[in-house]
């Protein structure tokens, strides 16, 4: 049963193809809000809670196959989990792609790929890149060299992108472009659904509008932000949404400090399910509001 402040205002039929996750699971704020202190296994504790989990660490550095298959293991028990991956900055952000940093990717995260446990590969970029032939040509470069690796994903965050003939090329690529939730301005890129790719992704930052457009915020000052309730199911609606267009719509919440894309990816699956979750019990302790869907 949907909790009271939700019932019937969300779609619950397309549940089936939608998976709900977080950005990442290492976060040392986290440890008395979602960790309680001297866990060593953050991923093994979290991952049951849900469905997949975006890997960030590949951002900053390429992945190992060592590391990848000790990410498979933990999770074996677990039908169904995926994990996506973020590709390297050097990629996304430096414009470099070079076959040793292909072949890192492809061999690296080799151990899930193999299992069926990587759904997509995430290509994050900066407001600076904009729509221009230097740039399509990259994203063409980048295609044909990840491609066969999972699903590609582009995070696009320039308005220049939403020009018809720029949604034409990218549809050429057939790729995916993903969905945000963000603070958007008036050179921002915002879509209600994009409708780009076989294989959505939905991808939540936060509306801390203060910090995320100010230079000298860090990083969990940008991303200090709790979805309230409307704002969950104006997500939630969004992600039935797209899914209806979709084989399948991967949602990862990235409001990462002190668990609170925990928090919200939660409340999201409740409401997108129709029915109770299983919550970290340190996660309910520290945001009660999370009772009403705890099971």
């Amino acid at each position: 049963m949907q909790p009271d402040w939700c019932a019937g205002m969300i779609d619950t039929s397309t549940a089936g193809n939608i998976s709900i996750g977080l950005a990442g699971w290492s976060y040392p704020d986290w440890t008395g809000y979602v960790y309680p202190k001297g866990l060593k296994d953050y991923l093994g504790f979290i991952a049951p809670y849900f469905d997949c989990i975006e890997i960030n660490s590949t951002f900053y550095r390429p992945p190992e196959a060592r590391l990848a298959a000790g990410w498979a293991k933990k999770v074996e028990e677990l039908s169904g989990f995926f994990f996506t991956a973020k590709l390297h900055q050097d990629v996304t952000h430096k414009g470099e792609i070079l076959p040793e940093m292909v072949g890192a990717f492809r061999d690296g995260l080799g151990p899930l790929s193999s299992q069926g446990r990587l759904r997509h590969l995430l290509a994050q970029f900066s407001y600076a890149f904009t729509d221009s032939p230097a740039n399509r040509d990259h994203l063409s470069r980048i295609r044909d060299g990840f491609s066969d690796i999972a699903n590609l994903t582009l995070e696009l965050r320039h308005a220049s992108w939403q020009a018809d003939h720029a949604a034409e090329f990218l549809r050429s690529l057939q790729a995916s472009v993903a969905n945000l939730d963000y603070p958007v301005g008036s050179q921002s890129y915002k879509p209600w659904i994009t409708g780009i790719g076989e294989h959505s992704y939905l991808r939540l930052h936060g509306r801390n509008s203060e910090k995320w457009f100010s230079k000298g915020a860090g990083r969990d000052e940008v991303y200090n932000y709790l979805y309230g309730a409307e704002e969950v199911k104006q997500i939630a609606n969004r992600a039935a949404e797209i899914a209806t267009m979709s084989k399948s719509l991967t949602l990862i919440a990235n409001n990462h400090y002190q668990g609170k894309e925990a928090v919200n990816a939660l409340q999201i699956k409740a409401l997108i399910t129709g029915g109770k979750v299983a919550v970290p019990p340190l996660l309910l302790e520290r945001y009660p509001q999370l009772k009403e869907i705890a099971r």
